[in-house]
């Protein structure tokens, strides 16, 4: 029997996708309900900046009145994500860090939604392969929930320390991350110093986290730092 939920946008129906702390439910064909399983999030405040960034030309999903603090009503999107395509041979993974390049100036792109600060720009913090689908109308960026007001330094280092962890762990696609990473940072990145310690010290503070990616940080910098430079 298909998993259902049911929530403020009424019945749902199948289970399609489970992250480390939201599930996403079919709704209709145009729709879906993602629901925060953990009650950290807040879907008023992540559709408010998704709105936002959209507004102002950011590959977002369309949004729908949910009425609910841990529902978000979502338009259904079809296609791989960016890591899916990586792994099954759609997309070259040098590509696919260009990509995320490109996705980053973006966003960077947008004005603060809250500070009043004129050289603070929307930050997504979690930009990484599998918060982007890869739709025949181009890519959309998935999970704003982390997103806030701030330096672009911070997002690119956390895009980059995200891609550094998964290339320094020898449990998984290694090889194609750091690849991922070099192409990333090989244009105008806007990666500083400063940036790059900020976005360690979050990673380290994030709940969801496993003790296995916690002790990979140092390493993971240090590749950051590594390909940089070189």
């Amino acid at each position: 029997m298909a998993s259902r939920g049911t929530g403020a946008s009424g019945s749902t129906g199948r289970l399609l996708a489970s992250g480390r702390t939201a599930d996403v439910y079919e709704i209709d064909e145009a729709w879906v309900l993602r629901r925060d399983r953990q009650g950290w999030g807040d879907a008023a405040a992540e559709g408010a900046v998704m709105e936002h960034v959209r507004a102002h030309g950011c590959p977002v999903p369309r949004l729908r009145p949910s009425g609910s603090r841990t529902e978000l009503v979502l338009e259904r999107l079809h296609g791989p994500t960016m890591l899916r395509a990586c792994l099954d041979g759609a997309l070259g993974a040098e590509e696919a860090g260009a990509l995320l390049a490109r996705l980053l100036r973006t966003v960077h792109a947008v004005p603060a939604l809250h500070s009043a600060d004129p050289a603070a720009r929307v930050l997504h913090l979690d930009l990484h392969p599998e918060n982007v689908i890869l739709t025949a109308d181009g890519p959309r960026i998935i999970d704003w929930g982390n997103a806030e007001d701030g330096d672009p330094a911070l997002d690119w280092g956390m895009s980059a320390v995200i891609l550094a962890q998964a290339a320094v762990d020898d449990h998984g696609p290694a090889a194609p991350a750091r690849a991922m990473l070099t192409a990333l940072l090989a244009g105008p990145a806007g990666l500083t110093p400063d940036g790059l310690a900020e976005a360690r010290r979050r990673r380290a503070c994030q709940p969801t986290m496993s003790r296995r990616e916690t002790e990979l940080l140092g390493e993971a910098e240090e590749l950051v730092r590594s390909v940089a430079v070189g």
